[in-house]
């Protein structure tokens, strides 16, 4: 296909042929079908910046950076001409028993920015593996060094890190997870320090609480707990959840006290989202394992990593016979092609300082937010960083939420495409996480849709016909 057609939308017949296919032959991800065929998504031709175009030319706002990925805008020159500089020389070789010039340089970069002590990396597709790696690593690690009893994992409630059997062992959305439960290991739950509807009156009241429980676990079954696996900060799909400063560091030192692992997921909060680097950072916690993804190639191809200390490394070291090696591994791990991309996005948070402009650009955003809380139905409005959620409810003195079958998040989002943003609901959580360079005109314009699609649907009773048929 020409570079003209792949620049152009298509038109008339051929989009009509495409959005038929689409509903043929493809099975959306996190999509319930039967509405997805009824209605009439949008098919992406094209992206620009903080834009992204329909095979009619209609414009829209990736006010979600394509589901919490994109970085630097769509299309971007430099990492265009780092993609296009490695694909000329190699796209892919394996790094099952040999290496590769961008897989070192970019775990090189990924060492140096991380918290002191992750000195080794793994390498993988996506955040789910990258998770599912922690856990072996983790239960592993401890068999090796002769503690086998060390076999059970810590997590808190409304957690997810994944799709993947022991991702979702550790995931804690019933939604999700439910379903699945018998092909599960049986994790250790303890409740997430998030306020809202949580009965006390103050961050700090329900941090304690928490802690407590925590303490109560601990206390019982510490000697067979191999790590506790936690998202810094925010939980991101359990609905844009915060949690109280301090709150991290007092998990950390827990772990340390028990000897338990801490693996850190900064999957969804990593790479500058939170207003630092890494949101394990503000708290000054150094993990035991990281789990980094998403953002990690500014949103261009899939890559992700685990990050281990040398102690856990050093586990795995042994004659063959011992038989300690660490026996997983993907066809594409350590890709070429994502691995130079992933440099040049690195470069990029350093030429253009982008974690200092998430932190201007965060405060900004804050205080257009302040008009939300004035809407009927805006329950509760979460931020961290430029990660928001704004929570819709039926009732906002009650806290009551809306009726499964209302599927209000469905509706907005609905609504937002209409209006020329692309949004992607957690439930009733409006989720806001637009790419970090966007202009103060582009939130602004944003915020904006935003704000008319929550008011169209939860005030003025706008509907699109498709939802819950």
């Amino acid at each position: 296909m020409s570079s003209e057609s792949n620049r152009f939308p298509a038109a008339g017949d051929k989009a009509a042929e495409l959005a038929a296919k689409d509903k043929q032959y493809v099975w959306h991800p996190f999509t319930q079908m039967q509405a997805y065929v009824r209605d009439n998504p949008v098919i992406v031709a094209r992206g620009e910046g903080v834009m992204l175009y329909d095979l009619h030319g209609k414009a829209y706002y990736d006010a979600v950076s394509s589901i919490w990925l994109n970085v630097h805008g769509h299309n971007h020159s430099e990492l265009n001409r780092a993609l296009k500089r490695q694909v000329d020389k190699i796209a892919h070789s394996t790094l099952l028993g040999s290496s590769n010039v961008p897989a070192i340089e970019l775990a090189e970069r990924l060492v140096g920015i991380t918290p002191a002590g992750l000195n080794k990396v793994f390498y993988s597709e996506d955040g789910s593996e990258a998770v599912e790696i922690a856990l072996k690593l983790a239960y592993q690690y401890w068999r090796n060094i002769g503690r086998p009893e060390k076999r059970r994992f810590i997590t808190m409630e409304n957690a997810y890190h994944g799709d993947t059997l022991g991702a979702m062992s550790v995931g804690a959305i019933p939604l999700f997870h439910q379903i699945f439960h018998h092909l599960l290991f049986d994790a250790i739950k303890v409740p997430y320090p998030h306020l809202y509807r949580s009965g006390y009156d103050t961050s700090a009241e329900c941090a304690e609480n928490c802690l407590r429980a925590l303490d109560r676990v601990l206390a019982a079954q510490a000697e067979e707990v191999a790590a506790l696996i936690v998202e810094p900060l925010v939980q991101g799909a359990g609905g844009i959840l915060l949690m109280p400063d301090g709150f991290l560091a007092a998990v950390a030192e827990r772990c340390r006290e028990h000897n338990i692992l801490l693996i850190v997921d900064e999957v969804a909060t990593g790479f500058g989202k939170t207003g630092s680097m890494f949101a394990c950072e503000q708290d000054g916690v150094r993990p035991d394992l990281m789990a980094l993804g998403k953002g990690i190639t500014g949103g261009y191809l899939p890559l992700a990593a685990t990050l281990a200390t040398d102690e856990i490394y050093e586990a795995f070291l042994g004659a063959p016979e011992e038989h300690k090696a660490f026996y997983h591994g993907h066809s594409y791990t350590g890709n070429q092609l994502a691995c130079a991309v992933a440099l040049a996005n690195l470069d990029l948070f350093e030429k253009n300082r982008v974690v200092e402009g998430v932190q201007v650009k965060s405060r900004h955003v804050a205080e257009k937010l302040s008009a939300f809380a004035a809407l009927v139905h805006v329950g509760d409005i979460r931020q961290r960083g430029l990660m928001v959620g704004i929570e819709l409810v039926a009732d906002k003195d009650r806290q009551t939420p809306y009726p499964p079958t209302a599927l209000i998040g469905a509706e907005v989002t609905r609504r937002g495409r209409e209006l020329g943003i692309l949004l992607r609901p957690l439930g009733d959580v409006m989720v806001f996480m637009p790419p970090f360079s966007s202009s103060f005109e582009e939130l602004d314009a944003m915020l904006n849709l935003l704000y008319q699609a929550i008011r169209d649907v939860t005030e003025q009773g706008w509907r699109s016909g498709v939802v819950g048929r």
